[in-house]
């Protein structure tokens, strides 16, 4: 026989597999039609198979070999000779011995490993739904589905929908009850899914607060004596007792609760007990509560119970009491190993690397929330109870520093100290604060940088900015990194002007700590000042997202937007800061000072009233109330605001003289004429009241005018001799000393307020600027809208001309024209007192 090769055609998946030696194969021998057809005889029957083939037995299967070259097999008709028939034959072995060959198959068959030429397989026999045992399964599983679903759906925070699944699921286990009685296979089994039914159904009325039927549902579980540990769920309707404020019920279950759980489940029993403690503590009953506390320490000290235990001793006024429960609080051991693990021993790269991914890593992390809890715990126990153990607070806060000093929590003793002369700080006892505070200059670097930043902060509030600056500087070497020591710096840098070396502190501060609020406020400010107006903005919008509904922040944010001439979003952030504090009357003012500017009286009439409302001594809103109503001509409701300008500036001529031509002008001259009199028994000099003086008694034909004309003959004269001098004085002052003098009055000096907030670790100022913003005068250029006095044909000041005029017109007559508020700038005020002026104060 030859090689025969296959043709690319003829090649398939399995073309790789099929060469191999035939001659080993002889059980395929049968199918090769070849072969069959080279041993058939003349007679046409197969002869018996006598012949030995190569490397085989007579009859028997290949052997196996080492040795030789397999010689490929080919049939006379060109096919390779294979296990299986290519073109719709079987497909091809892929093994050299067949599997599951058996010998017990029929001779001239082949055998078919995917089963290609079998008949079809018979079809799985299906299970009958309809029996009962098969619905019962079903319904098994659904309801264990609609548990399942409830409890996704409470976890997603669809506590509606997971209360609808939970009756459903109630529904049908209901439904499988019945099934399994009707099918006469009702047994115990069944107990399991109806607790977790029921149980499943309370909670999620519980969490939809419908506690009368979560109760309920709970009362069926626990007297069904066939549920495993009832006793436990009595704790759950004690919380609900507890939710809907039945405080003596809550504690009936809690002990029915505590006395059916069995020793064995303590730390169940230690809560059980915390919650009847926080009970008594609702209902008032200290003492009890104190002694729940107790035994919980007795049996298992925590650092909350320890805390709790500390305040109900403190309800009491117990002194002794209080000073031992303090000393259990600081013995509770917290179970955390110490930090000096965490520290390299030696100096191998890989050792350093691991310590510190241990430093960090989340058990750690939980290590130093359990730490800090309780030194808070331990700070405020001490805080509270130190001024009533002993008979003085210094005493008392001497006793708590000792027993810390002797107890794990040692490194607090200094936290203790500080927080000592923070007390005596809010005792506004300054001396004995800063001596406290000056023990820390010989103590570690942290305690000294605390201690120094407070120390700082009181002389910054004292304004006494060299010791400031000096112990902030101190805190800034003991602590680069003390963001609160930083801002005391850039304060007191900021108090000198400097404004830019102030701005570099505040921003370190921030970039050693973002969330500080105070740097960035002032950082702020500083911008404001250093006419960065965008700057500033940024800043304070940054500040807004962090400080929600901040009024000052808020008012600063306006305040920006109103010197970028953006009056509509100051506005809506002034607004905003309305509803945050309706009652401010600066804010109002300004927000009525913008409404004007746009020429909206009405709206700035409003915010106007309402400013005067609450506070009614702002002489600016009262000048603009006046004149609005002046300008309405409803003189008789100006009366009262320039009665109350009077009130509050009463050494101020104007104001009477306004009220004077008011009743004027409302035509009650008797009113008038008594007013002017009062004015001229306070200011006899005052020509302009003598004026109307005259007119009105030449009008009403009194007797007196003849001494009010000589009394205004010898004012006039003084007032001529008054102006000689003024011109005089001013005409031997030097252009170079008058100057000098403008170039002094034009530099402003900036005013520090209040701090807004200070902390017990450090010092936090906020320096702010005044409501009124210094840059007013640049909205009243804005149009002339600003606030004056109505010009009109009948002024209101001493400096009109019109006034002095001889021709005297009867107020009976013609009305005067309108006047214009909006239109002009206010009148000043330069004839009254001249007298009093100084040289440097004179025009030119």
């Amino acid at each position: 026989m030859e090689n025969v090769n296959l043709s690319e055609e003829d090649e398939d998946l399995y073309s790789g597999y099929n060469n191999f030696n035939p001659a080993f194969y002889a059980e395929e021998l049968e199918n090769d039609e070849g072969f069959q057809q080279a041993l058939r005889t003349s007679h046409g029957r197969r002869p018996l198979m006598t012949a030995k083939l190569p490397g085989t037995a007579i009859g028997g299967r290949p052997l196996a070999s080492s040795f030789g070259t397999r010689v490929p097999l080919a049939s006379s008709a060109g096919r390779p000779v294979t296990g299986a028939v290519q073109d719709g034959a079987p497909r091809p072995m892929t093994s050299i011995r067949a599997a599951g060959y058996s010998s017990t198959m029929m001779r001239g068959s082949t055998f078919d490993t995917l089963g290609q030429h079998r008949g079809p397989a018979p079809p799985l026999e299906e299970k009958n739904k309809d029996t009962p045992e098969e619905k019962i399964k079903i319904l098994e599983k659904r309801v264990n589905d609609l548990i399942e679903e409830s409890c996704m759906a409470h976890s997603s925070g669809a506590s509606q929908l997971a209360l609808e699944k939970a009756k459903e699921a109630k529904r049908k286990e209901q439904a499988l009850v019945r099934q399994k009685e009707q099918s006469g296979t009702a047994d115990h089994s069944h107990l399991d899914l109806t607790y977790s039914v029921l149980l499943n159904l309370a909670n999620q009325y519980e969490n939809n607060e419908m506690y009368p039927e979560a109760l309920n549902t709970y009362q069926v579980i626990v007297k069904n004596k066939m549920f495993n540990n009832p006793g436990r769920l009595k704790v759950n309707m004690a919380n609900i007792y507890f939710k809907q404020k039945n405080y003596p019920k809550a504690i009936k279950f809690y002990r029915m609760a505590y006395d059916q759980i069995s020793n064995a489940h303590k730390e169940m029993r230690i809560k059980i007990m915390q919650n009847i403690g926080m009970v008594f503590v609702r209902m008032g009953q200290y003492s009890d509560a104190a002694m729940s506390f107790e035994h919980i320490m007795r049996e298992s000290p925590n650092i909350k119970t320890g805390f709790n235990l500390t305040l109900c001793n403190y309800a009491t006024g117990d002194r002794e009491r209080m000073k031992n429960a303090f000393q259990k609080l600081i013995s509770v051991p917290l179970g955390i190993d110490d930090e000096d693990k965490y520290i390299p021993a030696t100096d191998d790269t890989n050792t350093n690397m691991v310590i510190d991914a241990i430093k960090n890593d989340k058990l750690y992390q939980m290590e130093r929330d359990v730490k800090a809890q309780a030194e808070k715990y331990i700070m405020t126990a001490a805080k509270l109870i130190a001024p009533a153990i002993e008979t003085s607070f210094a005493s008392g806060f001497d006793w708590c520093v000792d027993m810390v000093k002797a107890s794990q929590y040692f490194e607090l003793a200094n936290d203790l100290e500080i927080n000592k002369a923070i007390t005596y700080l809010r005792q506004k006892d300054f001396n004995q604060a800063v001596e406290t505070l000056k023990t820390f200059e010989k103590k570690d670097s942290r305690a000294k940088s605390a201690a120094a930043t407070n120390l700082s902060f009181i002389y910054f509030l004292e304004k006494d900015y060299d010791q400031a600056d000096r112990y902030a500087d101190l805190a800034m070497n003991a602590n680069r990194y003390n963001p609160a020591a930083l801002i005391n710096k850039g304060n007191t840098v900021f108090v000198k002007q400097d404004y830019e070396k102030a701005a570099e502190f505040f921003k370190e501060a921030l970039k050693n700590d973002s969330s500080c609020t105070e740097g960035l406020y002032n950082l702020g400010l500083t911008y404001k000042r250093l006419n960065r107006q965008e700057d500033a903005l940024d800043c304070f919008l940054k500040l807004n997202a962090i400080l929600r509904n901040s009024a000052q922040v808020m008012h600063q944010i306006a305040d920006l937007y109103d010197q970028l001439d953006d009056p509509h979003q100051a506005i809506e952030w002034l607004m905003q800061v309305i509803s945050v504090t309706p009652t401010d009357p600066h804010v109002l003012a300004k927000l009525g000072k913008l409404h004007n500017n746009e020429g909206e009286k009405s709206q700035a009439l409003h915010y106007y009233s309402e400013s005067f409302r609450y506070f009614p001594s702002n002489i600016n809103v009262i000048t603009w109330l006046g004149a609005y109503y002046i300008e309405a001509k409803f003189c008789e409701n100006a009366i009262q605001y320039f009665e109350r300008a009077t009130l509050i500036q009463p050494t101020q001529v104007k104001w009477q003289l306004m009220v004077a031509s008011c009743y004027r002008r409302i035509g009650n001259y008797q009113k008038a004429l008594e007013t002017y009199q009062n004015i001229n028994r306070k200011f006899p000099d005052n020509v302009e009241c003598l004026h109307f003086l005259v007119r009105l008694c030449t009008d009403m034909g009194l007797k007196e005018v003849q001494d009010y004309e000589t009394k205004l003959k010898k004012a006039e004269k003084a007032k001529e001799i008054r102006e000689q001098r003024v011109r005089s004085g001013r005409e031997s002052t030097s252009r170079g000393r008058r100057g000098s003098r403008e170039g002094s009055a034009g530099v402003s000096t900036p005013v520090l307020t209040s701090p807004m907030k200070s902390s017990i670790t450090g010092t936090f100022v906020f320096l702010t600027s005044a409501v009124d913003s210094s840059n007013s005068s640049r909205g009243e250029r804005r149009g002339g809208k600003n606030i004056s006095l109505p010009g009109s044909n009948e002024p209101y000041e001493s400096s009109s001309p019109k006034e002095l005029d001889a021709d005297y017109v009867d107020p009976l007559g013609p009305p005067t024209e309108r006047p214009k508020t909006g239109a002009k700038r206010a009148v000043e005020d330069n004839e009254f007192a001249d007298e009093d002026l100084g040289d440097d104060l004179l025009p030119e």
